[in-house]
């Protein structure tokens, strides 16, 4: 086996559940959609006193806080968890490209990730180094002049936006104290809560396809043997 295939890690379990985390936040935003809008009614009736009472006006009010802190930490513990592993896995594609022969590449495995974490910076190096996971996996071997797919630039397009609308939605909240103001967060949290959606279906196609590619190669034949002996392929969806 040569030195730069040696140490390939089979990431089929990883890929698996941060696939399966990802679906989840998915399917966690639609209830979120959802309930934002219910919320958005609750407020738009406290607003015209629609209610035919004080009574059912407070009843109303409290359990839209409670759907909306419910749903809250629902979708903050997928979010840190998605993090932890949606960065594993850009650390794991990144050394396992350089395990089937990818030269060269600018991002190492640890800047691969760190690149998130540095202000400014981190508004398109991040992006950078996914694509050059991409064309990495397509070819190994000649990755430098290899296109990347249409769907990165869509990925970091929803990811600048679900970021400015997330944090716009976070800054109306902390401060919204009347009943107009409170209208308004929830219209950013709903924009916000809806980019999210293409953006994670988006960065699930792109982690399946990088995966499947870099299985490929691994599973190729070298010197007589594979280096690879994990799951089929079509395992990930």
């Amino acid at each position: 086996m040569p030195e730069n295939q040696q140490g390939f890690k089979d990431s089929t379990r990883l890929t698996k559940w941060t696939v399966w985390i990802l679906y989840a936040q998915v399917v966690v935003g639609v209830v979120a959609i959802l309930f934002n809008l219910l919320e958005y009614q609750v407020l738009v009736n406290l607003k015209n006193d629609a209610f035919p009472s004080p009574e059912l006006a407070d009843a109303a009010a409290e359990a839209s806080d409670t759907r909306q802190a419910f749903i809250g930490i629902i979708q903050a513990l997928l979010f840190f968890t998605s993090i932890v592993l949606v960065l594993k896995w850009i650390y794991r594609a990144n050394d396992n490209a350089r395990r089937l022969g990818a030269e060269g590449m600018t991002f190492t495995p640890g800047w691969s990730v760190g690149w998130y974490f540095i202000p400014i910076l981190s508004s398109w190096k991040p992006y950078q180094a996914m694509k050059e996971i991409w064309k990495a996996s397509v070819d190994p071997q000649s990755w430098k002049p290899q296109s990347a797919s249409s769907l990165l630039p869509w990925w970091w397009f929803f990811w600048i936006v679900s970021n400015i609308l997330g944090q716009a939605a976070f800054r109306l909240i902390l401060r919204a104290e009347e009943i107009d103001e409170l209208i308004t967060s929830n219209i950013v949290t709903q924009l916000s809560d809806i980019s999210d959606i293409p953006l994670t279906l988006i960065l699930i196609a792109i982690i399946s396809r990088i995966y499947k590619m870099q299985t490929a190669h691994a599973a190729k034949p070298v010197g007589g043997h594979s280096f690879y002996s994990g799951e089929p392929m079509n395992s990930i969806s």
